[in-house]
């Protein structure tokens, strides 16, 4: 079976990263969207939210699953039986971020192959640190988010 593990925080999810994960569907056996637990790392929405806006947003498909782990990427992949880790590229700097992590993911991974591929344009120029960004100050966000997020037009971030 052709497993891609599709890393990320997902703090939240947005409209780029559902299209990545369609356009892969058809390339693969199965597509796990797995988010990455830092402890170092604080959150703006915890764990158990994000993990619940994924099954909602990817749920009716059953070659897309849902998981969450800590530590190295390469490490969770051998743990299920991944062989390709999937990643989407916006823009020049993401390439040359994910060149990087995929030549350490290979050794690491123990030929761990990572699969990229480029957003379509209607996506580019959307990034959960952006989406994190205009729901902190106010804005409205829902432009890129999938509907399952159902976010209120404001969101009141916790103190």
């Amino acid at each position: 079976m052709k497993t891609a593990v599709f890393p990320g925080s997902f703090d939240p999810i947005t409209t780029g990263h559902v299209e990545l994960v369609k356009r892969a569907v058809p390339l693969f056996d199965r597509v796990v969207v797995a988010v990455g637990v830092n402890s170092q790392k604080s959150y703006l929405f915890d764990l158990e939210q994000r993990m619940e806006w994924l099954r909602e947003v990817f749920a009716g498909d059953d070659r897309i699953s849902v998981d969450s782990f800590e530590g190295l990427t390469a490490h969770y992949c051998k743990q299920i039986g991944a062989r390709y880790l999937l990643r989407g590229l916006r823009n020049a700097s993401d390439f040359d971020y994910e060149k990087t992590i995929s030549q350490l993911n290979e050794i690491v991974g123990e030929g761990l192959e990572t699969i990229f591929l480029i957003s379509q344009p209607a996506y580019s120029h959307i990034s959960s640190t952006i989406v994190r960004e205009i729901i902190k100050g106010g804005g409205d966000a829902r432009p890129f988010l999938p509907p399952q997020l159902e976010l209120p037009p404001r969101y009141d971030t916790p103190a």
